[in-house]
């Protein structure tokens, strides 16, 4: 594996549906509305068939580090509501894979990222910085599974969350 290559397996467990899961994540233009921490900006460039697949979408995105990446990615398979494919280019290149799984009133939701940094920073000092780089990536990846449960909340008439 190149130094600037990475592999993450995310695991969130999450109090809901396969459906409510999926209806959340399909939806990539509200990915700034409802995880603000890592969303700056989400454009859909091509609306995809009825599935969602061949969905384009454009993302400017941010972690705890001081640095931002400019995306895209299409989707490229959608099982719903088990989850979806996509491949990615931009400040980085790969395939994630979004799997959800129903396990009683909840849903274990797995993501599967492989990806190539592009981004120059990241180039140069991945061989460096990989393990920084990383935590940064769990980081964002924490804020999305909290951010989730709220959402979940709202969509289903609970309290009014507050940040």
């Amino acid at each position: 594996m190149a130094s600037n290559d990475y592999h993450f397996i995310t695991r969130w467990r999450v109090e809901a549906t396969c459906e409510e899961v999926a209806d959340v994540l399909k939806e990539a233009k509200e990915l700034p509305r409802w995880w603000p921490s890592v969303y700056l900006d989400v454009k859909e460039i091509e609306q995809g068939d009825q599935n969602g697949v061949g969905r384009v979408v454009s993302l400017y995105t941010k972690g705890w580090l001081p640095y931002t990446l400019r995306w895209q990615f299409r989707v490229t398979e959608s099982h719903y509501p088990y989850g979806f494919s996509l491949e990615a280019w931009g400040d980085f290149i790969g395939r994630g894979v979004w799997t959800f799984e129903q396990d009683g009133r909840f849903v274990n939701v797995t993501y599967d990222w492989r990806i190539r940094a592009e981004k120059k920073l990241l180039q140069w000092l991945s061989f460096l910085l990989k393990p920084i780089f990383s935590a940064n990536h769990r980081w964002a990846m924490s804020r999305g599974e909290e951010s989730l449960k709220l959402e979940l909340a709202r969509r289903r008439g609970g309290e009014e969350v507050t940040r």
